[in-house]
């Protein structure tokens, strides 16, 4: 019976969750993860918050509340990172985002006291290490992903570097953002927990702009100018840890230092990669045989087990090995480089290109077109009153590759959004 109370009492926001495409499968697990983070009272009022940013003044109406109570509850929900509060013009922006990246990570980004974080650690482990539905949806339905690989830059040639874009190198991240913030890592944090951690630094997670001041105005993560994050970087580097951040080219909101073993979408390459769970960088390890001696640095680097050992088929020495990469696990993320001491490793170009979207706005529509889940960001309850709302949402589709718009049109076919797209005006 106390199963059956848990369940129904968020049954909405799990519901509220799966609206949009980085969703969270339903489980047990689930209800118990949610039910440490919400009260039952904010778990009903958050299932009805829109996908698309709010005011307090538009949360108010909908919970039916005035300004005031609203802009309190708001708070509190921000105030423990389960929303994400923005300012522009002095107001408060407020937006629901997914549960990765996002409200998982964020209530591990500091040691907390209003929480069984040891208990939420180990919740979490089932629900992402041992159950695979959650992992399965997050990182292998569609071609599109939440994340993508940097390249490792203190290995790239001079050649190399001027071809390298900006948006492709983590340090231009930190460069540029308008706000950095530092966290403690969720993934290793997790697995201190449960006694599984390794001993790569903690104190590195990377978050930018929106997020970032977010997160800082509420003491989840700590502000950092751009010659600290560099330095962070350099320590990363030097730990062979991957970047890992957000598929997007402008307005990055996270990047990660993974290591192989706590790092989620690392552990997602290794058990899924025929799937394509992380976007790759637009390079590839080039193996010299000749000059390979069959160390084993690069294989014992490698965080997604791409590089291995593997005969060198020599009648003079039948036991010595050659390292051999598997492109389609490979991440490109060029750490073998590093450790390669006989210099037999070099950087290709990867062929295609990796298409990276412009920004989350358009990532959104493209996963929600390949899941099948773009009605429901046309379709949110907020973007309904506003037709520069839907005009911004259809402007997205409308620049997509046509076969992309022929995607989005095959998803949402419909009378109502038929008759938006012939009388909107743009």
């Amino acid at each position: 019976m106390a199963h059956h109370t848990l369940r129904s009492g968020y049954q909405q926001l799990v519901q509220r969750l799966n609206r949009f495409p980085q969703g969270a499968p339903p489980s047990e697990l689930l209800y118990k993860i949610l039910s440490l983070l919400f009260s039952e009272k904010e778990a009903a009022l958050v299932a009805k918050l829109p996908i698309k940013p709010f005011t307090a003044a538009q949360a108010g109406k909908i919970w039916k509340i005035d300004q005031a109570s609203a802009e309190k509850v708001l708070h509190q929900l921000a105030s423990r990172a389960l929303l994400v509060d923005i300012q522009r013009d002095g107001e408060s922006i407020y937006t629901l985002p997914p549960p990765m990246a996002g409200f998982f990570e964020f209530s591990m980004m500091r040691i907390r006291g209003d929480i069984d974080q040891k208990l939420l650690a180990e919740l979490f482990y089932q629900y992402l290490n041992v159950e695979e539905d959650f992992i399965k949806s997050l990182f292998t339905e569609g071609d599109t992903q939440l994340g993508r690989v940097f390249v490792h830059e203190p290995v790239l040639s001079d050649d190399q570097a001027l071809r390298v874009l900006d948006y492709e190198r983590a340090s231009e991240v930190i460069k540029t953002a308008a706000y950095r913030g530092i966290g403690i890592c969720y993934c290793r944090h997790k697995m201190q927990h449960i006694n599984r951690a390794c001993d790569a630094p903690m104190d590195i997670c990377m978050t930018f702009n929106n997020s970032a001041a977010s997160l800082i105005k509420y003491g989840f993560a700590r502000p950092v100018e751009v010659s600290e994050g560099l330095e962070l970087l350099q320590q990363a580097y030097e730990c062979n840890l991957v970047q890992f951040g957000e598929n997007i080219r402008e307005g990055v909101n996270f990047i990660c230092n993974c290591c192989g073993c706590c790092c989620e979408a690392l552990i997602a390459q290794r058990r899924f990669s025929t799937l394509r769970p992380v976007h790759t960088t637009n390079y590839l390890p080039q193996i010299d045989m000749v000059k390979c001696n069959g160390c084993g640095k690069c294989a014992e680097a490698c965080p997604v087990e791409a590089m291995t050992l593997v005969s060198a088929n020599s009648p003079q020495h039948p036991r010595q090995k050659k390292a051999k990469l598997q492109e389609d696990i490979c991440l490109g993320c060029a750490i073998c480089l590093k450790v390669c001491q006989k210099g037999a490793i070099s950087l290709q170009e990867r062929e295609p290109r990796v298409i990276t979207p412009l920004n989350s706005a358009h990532r959104a529509v493209i996963m929600a077109i390949e899941r099948g889940k773009l009605q429901n960001l046309i379709f949110d309850n907020q973007a309904l009153l506003s037709h520069r709302a839907m005009a911004a949402i259809l402007g997205v589709i409308l620049k997509l590759p046509p076969l992309k718009q022929i995607l989005a049109v095959q998803q949402v076919k419909s009378r109502y959004l038929e008759y938006l797209i012939q009388h909107i005006r743009v």
